[in-house]
C-alpha cells in the first residue's frame, strides 16, 4: 500500500509537471537580478496578490522574519495575535532577527478586535514606550479558520488612523479566498505586505513570496541577502512556484471537499467529536475520547502506512492535500473505526 501523510500540506510532492519545469527552468544568477525564471514568478506573484513588487523567499519563516525586520526599527513592539504562527511557530525568531517585542492580543479563533488592536497601538512621545512599528494578521489561520473580511478590514482601518503597517501571514491565503469565494487581492488589499507559501497546498518543493510596496521589496531583497536568502540559479525552484500559482491554485477547492469529507465521516464514529463549522480549509482538528490511547491509535495508522501527527491534550489534526483521495480518506477512517471498535 501507498504511504499516506496527512500530518501537513508541506509534506507534499511535486507534481510531474513541476518536475519537467525544473528541468527545464531557464535559470541565471538571482543575487545579480539574472534570472528570468524567478523575475517571472516574481512578477506574476505580485499581480495575483495586488501588490506591486514581489521577491522570492525560501520559506514562508523566512518571509514573516523579514517582513519583521524591513519594517521595523530594532526595539519596535508589534501587535498580533497571541495565537498566531508568528508567536507559536517561528522559534522567537522575532527577537532574534528584528530584535522587537511582540505585544499579543487574545484572539477569537484568530481573528483579532479592532477595538483591542486600537487600545495596543503606542499614540504619543513617551520616552517609556516603544514605538508601534507593526501590526501582523494571519488568513487562512493556522488553526484552519478562514478571517471573514470585514474583520480585516476592521484591523486595516484602525492600522490606517494611527500610520501603522499591517503584514499579512498569509501562508494559506488561496485557501482562504476559496472558502471566501473571492479574489486573493480581496484579501490582500487590508495589508501593507503579505507572505504567501508555494509549498503548502500549493505543492512547489520549496519556497514563498514575500510582496508589497516597490520601495519595501527593495530594502527587503537587501535583507534577504544579508540574512543568507540570496539564491543563485533560483529558477529551477521558481519553476514549481509558476506552476502554483496558475495551475495548483484552481484545484484548492478538491482539498476543501475532501477535508469536509473526512470531518464528516470522523464525526459519524462513537467517542469522536469535530466541529463541523470550523473546517473552513483543508485540515480537521477534532477531538477524541479520553479513554483512547493515543499510542494504540499512532501505532495502528503506523501499520496501515498512515503518517500523523499524535493528538495534543486530546484533540488531532489530519490535513488533505493534491496527494489525499477519497478512497484514500475512507483507509484512513477504517483504522480510527477499527482502534474506536477494539
Amino acid at each position: 500500500m501507498p504511504v499516506l501523510d496527512v500530518r501537513s500540506d508541506t509534506v507534499t510532492q511535486p507534481t510531474l509537471a513541476m518536475r519537467q519545469a525544473m528541468f527545464d527552468a531557464v535559470v541565471g544568477d538571482d543575487v545579480y537580478g539574472d534570472d528570468p525564471t524567478v523575475r517571472e514568478l516574481e512578477t506574476l506573484a505580485a499581480g495575483i496578490l495586488g501588490k506591486e513588487a514581489a521577491l522570492f523567499v525560501p520559506s514562508g519563516n523566512f518571509g514573516n522574519q523579514l517582513a519583521l525586520y524591513t519594517h521595523c526599527q530594532r526595539g519596535d513592539e508589534v501587535i498580533l495575535g497571541d495565537d498566531c504562527h508568528i508567536v507559536w511557530h517561528e522559534t522567537g525568531g522575532a527577537a532574534v532577527i528584528a530584535g522587537v517585542q511582540l505585544r499579543t492580543i487574545a484572539s477569537a479563533d484568530g481573528m483579532l478586535r479592532a477595538d483591542e488592536v486600537k487600545k495596543r497601538i503606542r499614540v504619543g512621545d513617551d520616552i517609556h514606550w516603544p514605538r508601534t512599528g507593526l501590526i501582523c494578521v494571519e488568513n487562512a489561520h493556522s488553526n484552519g479558520r478562514v478571517i471573514p473580511l470585514a474583520d480585516m478590514a476592521a484591523v486595516w482601518n484602525v492600522a490606517q488612523q494611527h500610520g501603522v503597517p499591517v503584514h499579512l501571514d498569509g501562508a494559506r491565503v488561496f485557501n482562504a479566498a476559496v472558502h471566501l469565494g473571492c479574489e486573493v487581492r480581496d484579501i490582500t488589499r487590508y495589508s501593507d505586505t503579505v507572505m504567501c507559501c508555494l509549498s503548502k497546498g500549493l505543492a512547489a518543493p520549496i519556497g514563498s513570496i514575500l510582496a508589497g510596496p516597490a520601495a519595501f521589496i527593495a530594502r527587503a531583497r537587501k535583507n534577504r541577502k544579508l540574512l543568507g536568502g540570496g539564491l543563485r540559479q533560483a529558477g529551477v525552484l521558481a519553476a514549481p512556484g509558476i506552476l502554483a500559482l496558475t495551475e495548483m491554485v484552481t484545484r484548492l477547492p478538491e482539498d476543501h471537499a475532501n477535508a469536509r469529507y473526512l470531518a464528516e465521516q470522523l464525526a459519524a464514529l462513537p467517542g469522536i467529536s469535530v466541529n463541523l463549522d470550523d473546517v473552513h480549509i483543508n485540515m480537521v482538528w477534532f477531538r477524541l475520547p479520553d479513554t483512547l490511547d493515543s499510542g494504540t491509535l499512532m501505532a495502528a495508522l503506523a501499520d496501515a502506512g498512515i503518517k500523523a501527527n499524535g493528538p495534543e491534550h486530546g484533540l488531532m489534526r489530519l490535513v488533505t492535500h493534491w496527494q489525499i483521495g477519497r478512497a484514500d480518506i475512507d483507509r484512513i477512517v477504517a483504522v480510527f473505526a477499527s482502534v474506536l471498535a477494539a
